[in-house]
């Protein structure tokens, strides 16, 4: 090895770190809630690809004791748990229970449904990540 790489190569990873803490602005920490590419159940992530990117985010609230139609996604689905507890239903892969500030990327092809278990409503941040002409967000089932 030649002599005088080890401190050319240190010193460039030193400013690399020093360069991305320098882009964050003080005071305002990024604290990461998760990270993967395959969802609940297993199933890959796979973005549609039949038109223009469209995500849609909004705040799901299921009242105390009510249960959602079980249903299906046909776009992957980040969730986030504001409030509350729910027990979501997923058939064969069994159930889950989910309290406030998990995050997971719901189940696609897998029917399933949720149960509030709790005595407070369930407040739930979604975000759609499809595209237009993409199937809906949400398919029910008989």
């Amino acid at each position: 090895m030649k002599q005088g790489f080890l401190p050319v190569v240190a010193m460039t990873l030193s400013l690399a770190g020093l360069a991305s803490a320098q882009e964050r602005p003080q005071g305002y920490p990024l604290v990461p809630l998760f990270s993967t590419g395959t969802n609940i159940v297993g199933e890959t992530i796979r973005y549609p690809v039949t038109g223009a990117a469209k995500v849609t985010a909004a705040i799901v609230t299921v009242a105390a004791g009510a249960k959602t139609i079980t249903h299906q996604h046909g776009v992957p689905m980040f969730a986030y748990i504001l409030d509350g507890e729910l027990s979501v239903d997923y058939g064969a892969h069994g159930k889950r229970l989910y309290r406030k500030g998990d995050a997971f990327m719901e189940a696609m092809k897998v029917e399933h449904f949720g149960d509030n278990v709790g005595a407070e409503p369930v407040r739930i941040l979604v975000v759609y990540m499809g595209a237009e002409g993409s199937p809906p967000d949400t398919i029910p089932k008989n």
